[in-house]
């Protein structure tokens, strides 16, 4: 039987609120132990270990508990003993600390994230049916290799490409217009693609860490204020721009683009606010090539890349390299 190890750190999974209610409760209360006692038949599916990381609503996550979290994963992930690892996590964040994992963590081990949308207290609460297939996951051989996952509603995600798309129905994932890598139908899983950008044990950031760059986000509408610029590239070293369309924006912003880059050395990405499509380099936006395409990321998990990769350097080309390889 293979040993999994559930690394807990909270979330609606663990919440807390009024006897048979969807809504109005206080995420990470209950331990995970609690929630194993309402799927017994666990134990059939895997050798279980339990580490009780934190326990807070994923809206507490920074990059300091990533760190931290990613450095005890790897601390774990390399003993013989354990086969895989899954992380419960809340909803709001878990693509973001999915991507995080996905890109630091360094074995090709089984990492699986998951969660719930309905509190432990709600009247057919998903936590624990997603928490069994998630452990059925990590033990499955054709888990290796497929990098960091997140299982909900019997849905195989990828850890880069997940987003949430509903704040509402327990069905509140989707991977934009990549379809998901699998299904689960109970404890079993079926894969059907795979996802070809790098990750886990051949990612260059993999491996203990330490301190990462600090990088903002900027959202771009109608009429924005570019000045916003300017006092962020003062307390960062590169900053996401989530655009209109194309990652676009006004002509003042181009100004103030190229003003940073030059006075601060700034580091920006262009991401964009439409959910679905691709971000390219864009002449007529960024004729200095100034920005780097985000590529398929959104602009929470570019910022991710981005802080990995100015920690490794400030190469602008070098970092363009790192947005089309991962």
């Amino acid at each position: 039987m293979k040993h999994i190890v559930i690394v807990a750190t909270g979330g609606t999974i663990a919440g807390i609120g009024e006897k048979g209610k969807t809504v109005a409760y206080h995420a990470g209360e209950i331990s995970i132990d609690d929630i194993l006692v309402s799927i017994p038949n666990v134990k059939n599916v895997a050798e279980l270990e339990i580490v009780q990381f934190m326990n807070v609503d994923s809206n507490e996550m920074n990059i300091d508990t990533w760190i931290a979290l990613s450095n005890t994963i790897n601390d774990i992930i390399i003993r013989d003993d354990v086969d895989g690892i899954v992380v419960t996590h809340g909803t709001d964040t878990i693509e973001e600390t999915a991507y995080f994992l996905n890109l630091t963590i360094g074995s090709n081990k089984p990492i699986v994230l998951t969660g719930a949308m309905r509190p432990a207290t709600a009247t057919s609460a998903d936590g624990p049916y997603n928490l069994y297939q998630a452990i059925a996951l990590a033990a499955n051989e054709e888990a290796v290799g497929q990098g960091v996952m997140v299982l909900f509603s019997n849905t195989i995600y990828s850890g880069r490409d997940i987003q949430k798309v509903n704040n509402y129905k327990i069905d509140a994932f989707d991977q934009k217009s990549f379809g998901c890598l699998g299904y689960m139908q109970d404890e079993k899983a079926y894969f059907f693609s795979k996802t070809f950008k790098t990750h886990t044990y051949l990612s260059r950031f993999a491996g203990k860490l330490d301190v990462l760059a600090n990088v903002a986000i900027a959202y771009y509408y109608a009429g924005a204020d570019s000045d916003i610029l300017k006092y962020l590239s003062q307390h960062h070293q590169g900053i996401i721009i989530v655009g209109s369309g194309n990652g676009n924006y006004s002509k003042e912003w181009m100004r103030m683009i190229n003003y940073c880059y030059e006075e601060y050395g700034t580091i920006f990405v262009r991401a964009s606010r439409v959910p679905l499509g691709i971000v390219f380099s864009d002449h007529v936006f960024d004729p200095n090539e100034y920005c780097i395409a985000s590529n398929t990321l959104s602009g929470q998990k570019a910022r991710i890349l981005l802080s990995l990769a100015l920690s490794k350097t400030k190469d602008i080309q070098e970092i363009k390299e790192v947005f089309n390889q991962y």
